[in-house]
Protein backbone atom coordinates (compact mmCIF):
# COMPACT_ATOMS: atom_id res chain seq x y z
CA UNK A 1 0.00 0.00 0.00
CA UNK A 2 0.79 3.73 -0.94
CA UNK A 3 0.02 6.44 1.24
CA UNK A 4 0.18 9.84 -0.44
CA UNK A 5 1.50 12.18 2.13
CA UNK A 6 1.78 15.71 2.00
CA UNK A 7 1.81 16.79 5.70
CA UNK A 8 -1.90 18.47 5.19
CA UNK A 9 -4.67 17.61 7.99
CA UNK A 10 -6.16 15.41 4.97
CA UNK A 11 -3.02 13.40 4.48
CA UNK A 12 -3.57 12.60 8.25
CA UNK A 13 -7.07 12.09 8.42
CA UNK A 14 -6.05 9.61 5.25
CA UNK A 15 -4.33 7.39 6.87
CA UNK A 16 -6.85 7.73 9.98
CA UNK A 17 -9.34 6.19 7.70
CA UNK A 18 -7.60 3.92 5.72
CA UNK A 19 -6.55 1.97 9.10
CA UNK A 20 -10.59 2.27 9.85
CA UNK A 21 -11.72 0.90 6.40
CA UNK A 22 -8.92 -1.43 5.28
CA UNK A 23 -7.12 -4.56 7.13
CA UNK A 24 -3.88 -3.05 9.06
CA UNK A 25 -0.38 -4.84 9.67
CA UNK A 26 0.32 -4.54 5.83
CA UNK A 27 3.60 -3.13 4.58
CA UNK A 28 3.16 0.65 3.54
CA UNK A 29 5.29 3.53 1.95
CA UNK A 30 4.15 6.64 2.72
CA UNK A 31 5.51 8.99 0.15
CA UNK A 32 5.96 12.27 0.19
CA UNK A 33 6.35 14.05 -3.80
CA UNK A 34 8.09 17.51 -3.86
CA UNK A 35 9.72 20.14 -6.05
CA UNK A 36 12.00 22.88 -5.80
CA UNK A 37 9.96 26.26 -5.62
CA UNK A 38 7.02 25.18 -5.92
CA UNK A 39 7.41 22.76 -3.08
CA UNK A 40 4.49 20.63 -3.71
CA UNK A 41 3.73 19.43 0.11
CA UNK A 42 3.69 21.12 3.90
CA UNK A 43 6.58 20.85 5.68
CA UNK A 44 5.56 18.72 9.08
CA UNK A 45 8.97 19.85 10.34
CA UNK A 46 9.85 23.47 12.31
CA UNK A 47 13.03 24.16 10.65
CA UNK A 48 12.61 26.59 8.17
CA UNK A 49 14.30 26.07 4.69
CA UNK A 50 14.78 27.81 1.16
CA UNK A 51 12.33 26.83 -1.09
CA UNK A 52 14.44 27.89 -4.00
CA UNK A 53 17.32 25.16 -2.60
CA UNK A 54 16.57 21.42 -3.54
CA UNK A 55 18.85 19.38 -0.88
CA UNK A 56 16.61 21.89 1.84
CA UNK A 57 13.54 20.92 -0.19
CA UNK A 58 14.58 17.26 -0.18
CA UNK A 59 15.72 17.30 3.39
CA UNK A 60 12.08 18.99 4.83
CA UNK A 61 9.96 16.19 2.47
CA UNK A 62 11.87 13.31 3.94
CA UNK A 63 11.10 14.62 7.58
CA UNK A 64 7.39 15.03 6.44
CA UNK A 65 7.27 11.76 4.96
CA UNK A 66 8.68 10.24 8.45
CA UNK A 67 6.59 11.81 10.13
CA UNK A 68 3.81 10.19 8.38
CA UNK A 69 5.50 6.85 8.06
CA UNK A 70 4.89 7.15 12.10
CA UNK A 71 1.72 8.15 11.58
CA UNK A 72 0.52 4.54 9.64
CA UNK A 73 3.02 2.82 12.34
CA UNK A 74 0.42 3.85 15.20
CA UNK A 75 -2.02 3.10 12.84
CA UNK A 76 -1.02 -0.02 12.55
CA UNK A 77 1.17 -0.44 9.67
CA UNK A 78 4.53 -1.74 8.95
CA UNK A 79 5.25 1.72 7.43
CA UNK A 80 8.83 3.33 5.81
CA UNK A 81 9.06 6.33 4.14
CA UNK A 82 9.71 7.60 0.81
CA UNK A 83 10.64 11.03 -0.70
CA UNK A 84 10.80 11.80 -4.60
CA UNK A 85 11.09 14.88 -6.46
CA UNK A 86 9.04 14.79 -9.01
CA UNK A 87 6.64 17.04 -11.03
CA UNK A 88 3.07 16.61 -12.18
CA UNK A 89 2.95 15.09 -8.36
CA UNK A 90 0.67 12.65 -9.45
CA UNK A 91 3.64 11.22 -11.86
CA UNK A 92 5.37 11.07 -8.94
CA UNK A 93 2.95 8.77 -7.38
CA UNK A 94 2.47 6.74 -10.04
CA UNK A 95 5.65 6.01 -10.31
CA UNK A 96 6.67 5.25 -6.52
CA UNK A 97 3.66 2.66 -7.32
CA UNK A 98 5.43 1.16 -9.76
CA UNK A 99 8.61 1.28 -7.80
CA UNK A 100 7.46 -0.25 -4.85
CA UNK A 101 5.07 -2.59 -6.27
CA UNK A 102 2.17 -1.24 -4.11
CA UNK A 103 -1.02 -2.46 -4.78
CA UNK A 104 -3.42 0.26 -3.67
CA UNK A 105 -2.73 3.60 -3.25
CA UNK A 106 -4.75 6.04 -0.43
CA UNK A 107 -4.45 9.88 -1.56
CA UNK A 108 -6.45 12.35 -0.13
CA UNK A 109 -9.25 14.86 -2.32
CA UNK A 110 -8.46 18.73 -1.77
CA UNK A 111 -11.77 19.13 -4.13
CA UNK A 112 -11.01 22.24 -6.00
CA UNK A 113 -13.08 24.68 -7.48
CA UNK A 114 -15.19 23.29 -11.18
CA UNK A 115 -17.43 20.33 -11.54
CA UNK A 116 -14.61 17.94 -11.57
CA UNK A 117 -12.40 19.17 -8.82
CA UNK A 118 -15.55 19.25 -6.47
CA UNK A 119 -15.70 15.23 -7.33
CA UNK A 120 -12.36 14.72 -6.75
CA UNK A 121 -9.36 16.90 -6.31
CA UNK A 122 -6.94 17.21 -9.33
CA UNK A 123 -3.70 15.34 -7.86
CA UNK A 124 -6.51 12.45 -7.07
CA UNK A 125 -7.78 12.62 -10.23
CA UNK A 126 -5.25 11.88 -12.12
CA UNK A 127 -3.89 9.34 -10.18
CA UNK A 128 -6.92 7.37 -10.92
CA UNK A 129 -6.22 8.11 -14.47
CA UNK A 130 -3.06 7.17 -15.02
CA UNK A 131 -2.09 4.23 -12.49
CA UNK A 132 -3.72 0.44 -12.74
CA UNK A 133 -3.53 -0.05 -9.11
CA UNK A 134 -7.00 0.47 -6.85
CA UNK A 135 -6.98 4.08 -5.06
CA UNK A 136 -8.96 5.11 -2.16
CA UNK A 137 -10.11 8.57 -1.81
CA UNK A 138 -10.60 10.05 0.85
CA UNK A 139 -12.63 13.36 1.28
CA UNK A 140 -12.11 15.79 3.95
CA UNK A 141 -14.19 15.26 7.16
CA UNK A 142 -17.66 17.26 7.30
CA UNK A 143 -18.20 20.37 9.64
Amino acid sequence: MLFAFDGSDLAVFAIEEAARLLATGRDAVVLCVWQPVDVGFIPTGKEPFDADKAPEVRRAAEATAAYGASLAEKAGFRARSVAVEAAPTWKGIVEAVAAHQASAIVVGSHRHPGLVGHLVGSVAAAVVAHSSASVLIVHPQQS
